[in-house]
């Protein structure tokens, strides 16, 4: 998965937790496009279809246990000819941001997304969200291009850019 021994995969008892950070990623920030909190039966669905397709869902806990982040990809679009790029998130306790720990955890997608054959990773990243754009472009993620009004919270139009990194991805990609 990744060099980190403190990286782990996440496990059903960590939903609650994953529901926390969504949710407060929600309701203050522009790192999510939604309006409503997700209830725990939206977030035990998401699991599940997680689990159903193989993605992985990382985290890293801090010494009280408690989930500190938590990282994951999907696909990037859902037509064959996309099967080699993911669209990955990281999402970061409000209590330990500023901590590395996002860092670690997109290092550890990388290594995951590297092992996995993927040849392209994607991240959709707010534009006025300097934190993240900072650590992608600290990671090597280049700046792709921005979609100008693309969203609409918090009574105002949001910018999306995306962020690309480049993999080696497979070594004879085949279509199909």
């Amino acid at each position: 998965m990744s060099g980190d021994p403190g990286v782990i995969r996440c496990a059903p008892r960590h939903l609650g937790a994953i529901r926390e950070i969504y949710n407060d990623a929600i309701v203050h920030t522009t790192a999510l496009y939604e309006y409503h909190p997700r209830s725990a039966e939206t977030v035990a669905a998401w699991w599940d279809g997680k689990s159903r397709a193989g993605l992985p869902v990382l985290g890293i806990e801090a010494d009280d246990g408690a989930l500190a982040g938590f990282a994951t990809w999907g696909p990037f679009r859902a037509f064959p000819a996309f099967k080699y790029t993911v669209e990955h998130s990281v999402y970061v306790h409000p209590t330990h941001r500023g901590r590395g720990v996002g860092r670690r955890l997109l290092a550890a997608i990388v290594a995951e997304a590297t092992a996995r054959d993927v040849h392209l990773l994607v991240g959709g990243i707010d534009a006025d969200n300097a934190a993240s754009k900072a650590l992608h472009r600290r990671a090597g993620f280049a700046h792709a291009g921005t979609i100008r009004q693309a969203g609409f919270k918090f009574s105002r139009w949001l910018d999306l850019e995306f962020w690309q990194l480049h993999l080696a991805g497979p070594e004879r990609p085949v279509d199909g």
